[in-house]
């Protein structure tokens, strides 16, 4: 455990599936989806990961029955009101990545009462992805830089990988270091497509509510025994 990826990304799958082999609702599975959540922001900490992003609700996820997505919210709601409480208590920063404006207002205001209330936490940085999409956030991102060249502020030459970085929803984020993928499905699904140009991924069989400490400490282990060189080679000793 010498190597620890300072940034951790995981998409959060089979809450429907592992619900349905017990012959429950899939909002049963959500709900111990949550609560895998808040056991693992503590074994990512005590591990000593610096940041930690999750994929909450993807811009996909609207295509859901509507009863599921109804009961999604509504876990959403409760876990952002919950989490001030919680961060503060633990010193855990929180940010929301995604397309706000498609979210009920009290959504948005508890975002935006969680982000305030633990800007200044120095322990966890925890991101949730909601409503988000990868290629929504750089479509996003594309607008507001013609918008910014159009009036001046922004020059043409000055565009760059790292304005474009800079006009990210991540873009206080370093790139995730290593992404995680639950329940064997070996995709990223609109999940942070520019910033994982370099990131290591670890995918495994457990559905989310199953994944648990050691399973976090073996994704974190295939990530120590790898060679990152970033397209150049690594001279031999």
């Amino acid at each position: 455990m010498e190597q620890i990826p300072a940034h951790v990304a995981i998409i959060l799958d089979g809450n429907g599936r592992w619900a349905k082999e017990r012959k429950k609702p899939r909002s049963f599975g959500h709900l111990a989806g949550a609560r895998t959540m808040l056991q693992i922001l503590e074994d990512a900490d005590e591990l000593g990961i610096r940041y930690l992003t999750v994929y909450a609700f993807s811009t996909e996820n609207w295509n859901r029955p509507k009863a599921e997505v109804t009961a999604l919210m509504k876990i959403l709601r409760k876990e952002l009101t919950d989490a001030v409480e919680r961060s503060m208590k633990n010193n855990v920063r929180c940010r929301v990545i995604g397309d706000r404006s498609g979210l009920d207002a009290d959504i948005r205001e508890a975002i935006a009462n969680l982000e305030t209330a633990t800007k200044d936490n120095t322990g966890l940085q925890f991101t949730i992805a909601i409503n988000y999409g990868s290629r929504d956030e750089m479509t996003r991102a594309v607008r507001r830089i013609a918008k910014d060249v159009q009036s001046g502020a922004l020059a043409e030459e000055a565009i760059d990988e790292a304005c474009v970085s800079s006009y990210l929803d991540t873009r206080d984020l370093p790139d995730p270091d290593l992404l995680i993928r639950t329940c064997n499905e070996l995709r990223i699904s609109n999940f942070l497509l520019w910033q994982s140009a370099y990131t290591e991924f670890y995918f495994t069989e457990k559905a989310w509510p199953d994944f648990d400490r050691a399973e976090l400490e073996k994704a974190v282990l295939s990530y120590a025994g790898r060679d990152r060189r970033y397209g150049g080679i690594r001279e031999a000793k």
